[in-house]
């Protein structure tokens, strides 16, 4: 429960505080529009507490989250590498980390048509294709062939 004391999330629970009170108020002001005649306040009457209810939402959906990840999260990763993971990266069955990490880049082998001949307007604008790689400064228009 300390982790929801934190600067971050002090900032958090007055954010939420502020935005319901803010949206159930400005729910209120549309109802009260809406008893004078302004029919169209009606929805924004509806809409503003679906706002409000949103935001607790997100809010108690991070509140959980934080605290699961507290319990089985990083901490316990780290405990078991021996304390050289970074934070927010779980472990594999491995051991090694899994998360966010570099891409894999991988060659590109162009297709070829199982069997049959070579369609002669693919192989043509194929050969341009190759042209235009070769001759990054050119314009389309350059092209010889």
């Amino acid at each position: 429960m300390k982790r929801l004391w934190t600067p971050a999330w002090i900032a958090r629970h007055v954010a939420m505080v502020v935005l319901v009170v803010s949206f159930l108020g400005l729910g209120w002001w549309q109802i009260t529009r809406a008893a004078d005649g302004n029919s169209i306040s009606w929805g924004y009457a509806i809409e503003w507490p679906v706002f409000a209810a949103f935001v607790v939402f997100v809010w108690w959906r991070e509140l959980r989250h934080t605290l699961r990840s507290d319990t089985d999260g990083p901490s316990a990763g780290r405990e078991q590498a021996g304390g050289d993971i970074m934070a927010g990266a779980a472990l594999s069955s491995s051991g090694t980390p899994t998360g966010v990490r570099r891409p894999v880049r991988v060659a590109r082998v162009p297709a070829v048509p199982a069997g049959g001949p070579e369609d002669a307007d693919l192989a043509a604008y194929n050969r341009y294709l190759a042209w235009l790689n070769a001759n990054p400064g050119a314009r389309p228009g350059d092209y010889p062939g």
